[in-house]
């Protein structure tokens, strides 16, 4: 019998300990736990998983590691400004979205501040191909830096296992510019396909993870005569930069864009097998700091009157390099474009910063659309709100009033 007390005593500590223990922790990695994906393929994970995972996906370590990209102790103010008469229901375009957040700036000053999913302003995100825009950013910094000598520096210059590869003769721009002419399967909803393989490929010893893939793919047509959207190109830019600047990314990011800019709160990147940031995604922070890296790239990229990146690198950078075949719309250095100057970083699920420098606009968005990666749907109607809010600001300059609910 006694035995029996101790044993129960000893069920009810460790219940009261794991009851502790999980309240403890914060809601997001709560929420993570209780919808914990069995595998790391994110592309099929399901809408509950996704919802958990893109606001904590830095908080397991068996889902995925990360490092920090510390920020500074000064952030950029972000004023309220009046609310945008929006000649649209907010909340409706919000649920078709399925956003998590939603934040307008214009002219510097803060006019819509949303949220959703049961997110908020403190939260982490986790952004996809948002990063592409980024990376391309510190690739200017490391230009301007004398990291690289050259966007036409081949790939093999700084990588020297790509050396006999179809990407030996690539050069920057063209992996910037995603016309290597090398082949790659980007589709997301095909498991085998190399989007959806190359973080699971065991690499030869002692060679990066996504070297060890890349350089394993063909040559399809020559280089710099066709645009193919490739996140694995992207990828073995941030290991060139790596090389380059001899500092991991999220190193180089914090001392480059995350502090000088005044981002408020930290951020992390996650990394691949081989410990090295995974640069064509998978950035997470807030998305006030997303809204304020749009502003820095809107300034010029400058710090203190300064520019990191070189004079007019930023203009190209944002501007069409290449055609990518639909009507209007163009690829710079890792930027969708628009024929109106304006342009974009994108993510799939929902991720989004819309930068229109004319009307002085940044608009940042998180989100877990409920078609999937590329929900066609979602992403015309994201489209839609960035020339409804273009809209917007030119009524209001022109005093013209606005039939906007804009609740």
């Amino acid at each position: 019998m006694k035995a029996r007390k101790i044993a129960l005593g000893l069920l009810a500590a460790l219940v009261v300990a794991g009851l502790a223990g999980w309240f403890s922790l914060d809601k997001e990695t709560r929420g993570l736990l209780a919808t914990l994906p069995t595998n790391r393929d994110v592309l099929f994970w399901s809408q509950p998983q996704r919802d958990a995972a893109f606001r904590a996906l830095d908080r397991l370590p068996v889902l995925a590691t990360s490092r920090v990209v510390p920020a500074g102790g000064t952030p950029m103010p972000l004023p309220p400004g009046p609310p945008l008469k929006l000649a649209l229901d907010v909340d409706a375009y919000m649920a078709g979205q399925r956003s998590a957040a939603l934040l307008i700036v214009h002219d510097g000053k803060l006019r819509l501040e949303r949220y959703g999913l049961g997110f908020d302003s403190s939260g982490r995100w986790t952004t996809f191909s948002v990063a592409k825009s980024i990376t391309s950013t510190l690739v200017g910094a490391a230009i301007r830096d004398g990291f690289i000598r050259s966007m036409d520096d081949k790939v093999s210059d700084y990588i020297p296992e790509m050396k006999g590869s179809a990407y030996d003769d690539v050069s920057i721009r063209q992996l910037l510019t995603m016309t290597s002419g090398v082949r790659w399967n980007e589709d997301y909803a095909d498991p085998n396909s190399d989007v959806a393989q190359f973080n699971k490929h065991q690499p030869e010893e002692g060679v990066d993870a996504l070297v060890s893939y890349m350089r394993r793919l063909p040559r399809e047509v020559p280089a710099g005569t066709r645009w193919h959207y490739s996140t694995g190109e992207t990828n073995l830019v941030g290991v060139l930069l790596g090389r380059a600047t001899k500092k991991n990314l999220s190193t180089y990011l914090s001392e480059r864009i995350w502090v000088p800019a005044g981002m408020e709160q930290q951020a992390t990147w996650i990394v691949n097998r081989t410990g090295n940031e995974i640069s064509g995604c998978c950035i997470q922070a807030v998305t006030r700091d997303f809204a304020r890296f749009g502003l820095f790239i809107l300034s010029g990229a400058r710090v203190d009157g300064q520019s990191i990146v070189p004079e007019g690198w930023l203009a190209d950078a944002t501007t069409q390099r290449t055609d990518t075949g639909r009507p209007g719309r163009g690829y710079g250095y890792q930027w969708w474009t628009y024929t109106d100057g304006s342009f974009a970083a994108r993510g799939v699920f929902g991720q989004g910063i819309f930068i229109d420098p004319k009307r002085k606009i940044v608009i940042a968005s998180n989100a877990n659309w409920a078609g999937g990666a590329t929900d066609r749907v979602a992403s015309d109607a994201r489209e839609a709100f960035y020339r409804a809010v273009q809209k917007a600001v030119d009524d209001e300059a022109a005093g013209m009033p606005n039939s906007a609910s804009g609740r």
